[in-house]
């Protein structure tokens, strides 16, 4: 009898640590995955949101902010992964100079049960990914452009250098 006990023991334990090494490797590999995913899709709309004529016009970067949204959804609808729930916030869009705070929460298939003092309640594991880009220019210019550049005295220009 303490021999069929024991190997009952040993066989729930073994499942047991099989569910939660599951549980969270899939909660790691979760979160660089969104992390990545975040990333790349922030980097490409905001490249795709640039306003190419206030650039010739200004020679300052402008990101149009409803361009950059529409964008972010469209790629990051078409690369995610459908099995989970996903929660996006854009929190800071700055037209100049371009900069976009973005967090995104995504549903796990971890779920709690916590016993609070009104009853039981369920608490879910979310994975919150943060990301922050400033797009930078890789291109150097040259010095009689850029002085042709701030001459400029359009009004777009002077609210903006303002």
């Amino acid at each position: 009898m303490n021999k069929g006990i024991l190997t009952v023991g040993i066989i729930l334990l073994s499942v047991i640590a099989l569910v939660l090494i599951n549980v969270l490797t899939n909660y790691s590999t979760g979160s660089e995955l969104d992390y990545y995913l975040v990333k790349e899709t922030t980097d490409a709309a905001m490249e795709d949101a640039i306003d190419i004529s206030y650039l010739r016009t200004c020679g300052v970067y402008r990101l149009d902010k409803e361009k950059f949204v529409e964008s972010f959804l469209y790629r990051f609808v078409d690369s995610v992964d459908t099995t989970r729930g996903y929660t996006i916030g854009f929190y800071d869009i700055n037209e100049v100079p371009p900069k976009v705070s973005v967090k995104v929460d995504s549903l796990t298939a971890l779920t709690f049960k916590a016993n609070t003092g009104n009853g039981e309640e369920d608490i879910e594991g979310n994975i919150s990914t943060s990301y922050d880009a400033i797009l930078e220019s890789k291109y150097l210019t040259d010095l009689p452009t850029e002085e042709g550049m701030q001459s400029k005295t359009s009004d777009a220009c002077k609210a903006v250098k303002g």
